[in-house]
């Protein structure tokens, strides 16, 4: 299930609708049935079915069932409470259930369920099980809400969510008073939106006593906890049995040999069940999918087929996708090979997982505020990850963990925890937010880990240079307006200059295929020619932000037109597009329409294609992206970043490496530094524009250079007019009081 087909069962649908991701053999259901008493569900009235019974005996397997009455006691005597447990043990699932029987108990006089998920696939199917287990209908008493997709209604009494979709809550309700218990799971991921709700929520519950915290995490994590939040009552989940670990300390360094030769051996074996293999990084993946694939074609059939699944980061959910009918194939004849770098929470739900490969490193994206870019580390994961790991196979007695590490690695090289997220990325969306919500005094924020203040001061330095922030450092009219879009806050910008600049409509479809996942299908070996012969049909010469509306719209004129969702996926299979990303980017472009109509911005007639629109283009989206341009210092391709001294190349796939034509100024959306230092989705712009939008003092403020000294040649010969001219439009535009229409209703 990939993140754009997620969709809210209808209303009318079934009374029970069953996840792909739960075993749906029939059973002895009617002798389940007869055995027991005709009973009423409390959460919708209707008799339980038979299914309910089933699962019934399924979750009091889980070793989390025996804790339900210490769990339950201490939620009725305390306001917090840690639950500590194993990945698997079933956490996820049923406290939140506990804690709808708890609020049921009570009349809901406080508020119904919220429970966090830092991935979105995971809060979908977490909610579509949860849904069957209670024997509700999903998006009535149960439901989800992620990023650009709410399938809840006013009475739905349990919610699965991403944190970040609570944080964006609490800019409407600070105290999130619809809620009489709050559950944070899967703490010990340390995202930045669960440690910020972390720091909050403790005034929160100062605020209102008869609120309920649950902290769900992994043993690692409890001690620093405990610490953070005082003394509190732990509820600790017993270890399940162990799992034979199988150390290759001479396969390190040449780990993708070790991994492909673990995988026939094991197939080649005959043992049965799925393989999940955890790798550094993505292009790892493609390459382990590309020769697995055609190493297994050449395999014994008899041994059955051999099924690659590669689990990208945004596209996590690929394992959930079959259906019932493939479901019961693959556990016939098919063995499944999971390719992954996540840190395999998304995985948990399958018990046919009986062998797990790990690496012992992943590829980190670390961001750097000096130089305002992401760098690729690859460094050993933590040992609470190793554990997670681990962990898949702890309800399978015959499960092996090949780690290709020795244990001396794993004892000096693997620190105990994972970093915070909010110690290793770029902070400006999270210090917008704080604003938002009028946190002053940032460095005092009761932070489980403090941010670096270097990172603060470069997050709040942007903010002031995107005009978000006022001469008292508070929040100005543009930040208000710019919290409102969930996105980043440059993008932010760019949209509230296009109503300035009369391209609000291209502005959002480049928003949402820059929010997306990647448009671009991976490629199979051997159709790289035929892929690029297709896409060069959307190159546009302005550059990659054009070409990309210029996808959008065919797909948009191929959905119009076509008879059937078939035919769409047809087009985009033809054209090496990834259909799931263009469905996720209409979904987004329509949420963001949305809201730009909510706050009343002026939005003018599409008129993409004409020269003017072009450059209007252009300035909205210099107006948020002046931070990010370079220039091709030597007529080969070497782009120098104006804010520091990387250089890096256009990406292979920009429409100007195709079209081998060289600009020499580029805006860019991103860069990070690898191997390979690509600037991705990048258009030609003129220095003559950069330096009519860009600040004064963030130009002033530039490091020297000849770029530099080639932008002061240019702004000697502007007239000091033509720069006056953008803040003049700025204020006939733009509303002049902080109208009610400018905040979150």
């Amino acid at each position: 299930m990939e993140e754009a087909e997620l969709e809210c069962p209808d209303s009318t649908s079934e009374k029970r609708y069953f996840p792909e991701s739960l075993d749906s053999s029939d059973g002895d259901e009617e002798g389940i049935l007869a055995c027991e008493d005709l009973e009423l569900n409390p959460f919708d009235g209707l008799p339980y079915s038979s299914r309910y019974y089933k699962l019934l005996k399924e979750r009091e397997d889980l070793p989390i069932w025996k804790e339900k009455y210490s769990f339950m006691e201490n939620l009725l005597q305390n306001q917090i409470v840690i639950v500590s447990g194993d990945a698997k043990c079933g956490k996820s699932s049923q406290v939140p259930q506990w804690c709808a029987e708890y609020c049921l108990s009570i009349h809901y006089q406080h508020g119904g369920v919220v429970c966090t998920q830092v991935h979105k696939p995971t809060a979908v199917q977490l909610a579509l099980r949860v849904a069957d287990e209670m024997d509700v209908n999903i998006g009535h008493e149960v439901g989800y809400v992620i990023p650009f997709e709410n399938c809840c209604t006013s009475e739905t009494i349990l919610r699965y969510c991403t944190d970040d979709m609570l944080q964006r809550e609490m800019m409407s309700s600070p105290f999130l008073g619809s809620y009489g218990v709050i559950i944070l799971d899967d703490v010990h991921e340390r995202s930045i939106a669960t440690d910020v709700l972390l720091g909050l929520l403790k005034d929160v519950l100062l605020a209102r006593p008869e609120l309920k915290l649950i902290i769900n995490s992994s043993p690692h994590l409890v001690s620093k906890l405990s610490s953070y939040y005082g003394n509190v009552p732990l509820v600790e989940v017993r270890k399940q049995h162990p799992v034979e670990v199988v150390h290759l300390s001479g396969a390190q360094k040449e780990s993708f040999e070790s991994i492909l030769r673990l995988i026939f051996e094991i197939h080649q074996s005959g043992e049965k069940g799925d393989i999940v293999v955890f790798l550094a990084c993505e292009q790892d993946i493609e390459k382990a999918y590309e020769i697995v694939c055609q190493e297994g074609s050449n395999l014994n059939p008899d041994l059955g087929e051999l099924v690659v699944i590669p689990l990208y980061p945004k596209e996590k959910c690929a394992l959930f996708k079959p259906n019932d009918e493939t479901e019961k194939r693959c556990q016939v004849y098919q063995r499944r090979v999971v390719l992954t770098a996540s840190s395999g929470e998304s995985l948990i739900w399958s018990n046919t997982v009986k062998f797990v490969i790990d690496v012992g490193v992943e590829r980190r994206k670390v961001y750097n505020p000096r130089i305002r870019a992401d760098s690729l580390v690859t460094q050993p994961i933590s040992r609470s990850q190793a554990d997670t790991r681990k962990q898949l196979l702890s309800s399978s007695s015959s499960g092996k963990l090949f780690c290709l590490y020795s244990e001396e690695f794993a004892s000096k090289d693997m620190r105990p925890l994972k970093p915070a997220e909010m110690q290793e990325a770029n902070l400006t969306s999270m210090v917008l937010f704080l604003k938002r919500i009028d946190i002053a005094g940032l460095g005092h924020c009761d932070f489980m880990n403090r941010p670096a203040p270097e990172s603060l001061m470069q997050a709040l330095e942007d903010l002031d240079y995107l005009a978000a922030l006022d001469n008292d450092g508070n929040l100005s009219e543009f930040g208000i307006i710019m919290s409102e879009f969930p996105l980043d806050p440059q993008l932010s910008k760019s949209i509230l200059a296009s109503c300035e600049f009369d391209c609000v409509e291209e502005m959002l479809t480049i928003a949402a295929m820059v929010t997306a996942p990647n448009c671009f299908s991976n490629v199979p070996h051997g159709a790289e020619e035929a892929a690029l012969t297709r896409w060069k049909t959307f190159l546009h010469p302005e550059g990659d932000h054009f070409t990309l509306i210029n996808i959008y719209k065919a797909y948009q004129d191929t959905a119009l037109n076509s008879t059937s969702e078939h035919c769409v996926e047809k087009w985009c299979h033809d054209y090496f597009l990834n259909c799931c990303a263009l469905r996720m980017a209409d979904v987004i472009r329509a949420e963001l329409l949305e809201i730009v109509k909510r706050i009343e911005l002026p939005c003018a007639e599409p008129a993409f294609g004409s020269k003017e629109n072009a450059l209007n283009i252009k300035k909205a989206l210099l107006s948020g992206y002046f931070m990010q341009i370079a220039r091709d210092v030597d007529g080969s391709g070497n782009y120098l970043m104006l804010t520091h001294k990387q250089v890096a190349q256009l990406h292979p796939l920009s429409g100007y490496s195709v079209t081998k034509r060289l600009p020499e100024w580029v805006l860019f959306h991103k860069f990070s530094i690898a191997e390979n230092n690509y600037i991705r989705i990048t258009s030609e712009i003129s220095p003559e524009l950069f330096m009519q939008l860009a600040p004064p003092y963030y130009f002033s403020n530039l490091p020297p250079s000849e770029s530099k000294d080639i932008l002061h040649q240019v702004m000697d010969h502007l007239s000091p007019l033509s720069t006056m001219k953008k803040d003049q439009k700025m204020c006939e535009k733009c509303p002049e009081t902080t109208e009610p229409r400018c905040t979150v209703q």
